[in-house]
């Protein structure tokens, strides 16, 4: 309903507890493009599209007129300068500045050991202590605790100490959860609402400046403990074992123009710290939801499993397996994993902001002052693009005739755009 003055809000804020799931039935409803309309005093239309030749357009043949935007970078300020906050240039240079460091010896052997090490030292003996005492938990509690030590070891080289058997209460982690909740409500409220209670700094926007100064706080002791580290150069166990991304950006000539000043540090580590607290968590929970709904998908990766568990190793509880050398033999389980993404897709939507006026493939005009949404969640959920089907867990799906998978990719948001683009396309 569109109301007088108001618009389309209240109908968003009382939808607002099940927000993926309401703009999945509008693109069901609407042909996958949808313009909700906000109140007449707010900033606040928003073009949301699925449709698969808008999707290929926004984010491939015409991307450079699609950023994300000025007020995208408002609404997530509290990340700076980080590459998710940035366009143009800026985000080229950081984005090359990554890949590279991620790519670098020096922290892939730093990945590899603590990845390990923390799921058999922390994630495993958590599982079993729980299980030996029959307690029930709350796996996305503990998923977050995981992910949130695993990716600040990873950025900073720092373990907060999130994932233990007493579940302590981090300050630093609770901050971060406490800005997300609080950046979500600025998406759901008009633009003038949140930047009154910033000025008068009452409500979410108060949590907010909270939460941010002890996220300053905390990851600016961080740089400055690490650069104290570097001073006195690698040792030879850190060239062994490898070094973690903040020491490297510290470190290396590889940030392509961007200096690697306290700002630049702080912006980036955070932003990593967010990336992948949030979607190793979410990807983690939803699959083993599925599963555990879902026995005879359960029963197949475990057939799977056992083909592939040397002779030695049957007998016990616990097998770590080297992934890739395995790879091409998990094919369900890589399966299943997809399809718990393609159903609950870590990032959901994506943000867009055209800078000059455009006509997308659908007919919809796309101004500057619009902004566009693109709903990955909906995505996932549309008959005319997965069948009848959709809205079932099938890991079939992903797998080819010849016992292969479709789409090589545990994996990131770009990748599920690309998938969906040539699927939506090849049906239109």
């Amino acid at each position: 309903m569109n109301f007088p003055m108001v618009g389309m809000l209240p109908e968003l804020l009382l939808n607002v507890h099940r927000i993926h799931d309401w703009v999945t039935e509008l693109m069901q409803k609407s042909q996958c493009t949808f313009l909700f309309k906000g109140p007449w005093f707010a900033n606040m239309d928003i073009l949301v599209t699925v449709d698969p030749a808008n999707v290929h357009y926004i984010t491939t043949s015409n991307f450079s007129n699609f950023p994300k935007g000025d007020e995208f970078r408002e609404i997530f300020d509290i990340l700076g300068d980080g590459i998710i906050n940035v366009d143009s240039d800026l985000w080229r240079s950081q984005r090359k500045a990554a890949q590279v460091l991620m790519k670098h010896q020096r922290f892939q052997k730093f990945f590899v050991k603590n990845s390990l090490e923390k799921i058999e030292k922390g994630l495993i003996p958590m599982l079993d202590n729980v299980s030996k005492q029959c307690k029930p938990v709350d796996l996305q509690d503990l998923f977050q605790r995981f992910a949130f030590d695993f990716t600040c070891i990873l950025v900073t080289g720092n373990d907060p100490g999130c994932l233990s058997s007493e579940f302590p209460e981090v300050p630093f982690a609770k901050a971060v959860e406490e800005a997300e909740e609080s950046i979500f409500y600025r998406h759901v409220v008009p633009e003038r609402v949140w930047k009154l209670q910033r000025w008068l700094g009452i409500g979410e926007e108060q949590k907010l400046k909270k939460s941010k100064e002890v996220i300053d706080r905390t990851i600016l002791e961080y740089i400055q403990k690490k650069r104290v580290e570097l001073s006195k150069g690698f040792t030879v166990k850190e060239e062994e074992e490898g070094v973690d991304l903040l020491a490297s950006y510290i470190n290396e000539d590889y940030n392509f123009g961007v200096e690697s000043d306290d700002k630049f540090l702080r912006d980036t580590a955070f932003t990593f710290l967010i990336a992948g607290r949030d979607t190793i968590s979410s990807a983690l929970t939803w699959f083993f939801w599925l599963v555990s709904r879902n026995p005879q998908v359960e029963t197949k990766i475990r057939e799977e499993l056992k083909l592939v568990i040397p002779k030695d190793k049957v007998a016990e509880k616990w097998c770590r397996f080297d992934i890739n050398e395995l790879k091409n033999k998990l094919v369900y389980l890589h399966g299943a994993l997809c399809e718990a993404m393609r159903l609950y897709p870590p990032v959901p939507f994506q943000h867009k902001a055209p800078l000059a006026a455009d006509i997308l493939p659908s007919g919809h005009l796309a101004v500057p002052k619009t902004k566009i949404l693109l709903s990955m969640y909906a995505m996932g959920r549309m008959e005319s693009i997965w069948g009848e089907d959709c809205l079932e867990f099938k890991p079939e799906r992903w797998i080819t005739e010849k016992g292969g998978i479709k789409h090589d990719s545990l994996f990131s948001m770009r990748d599920q755009e690309l998938v969906w683009e040539k699927k939506l396309l090849s049906l239109r």
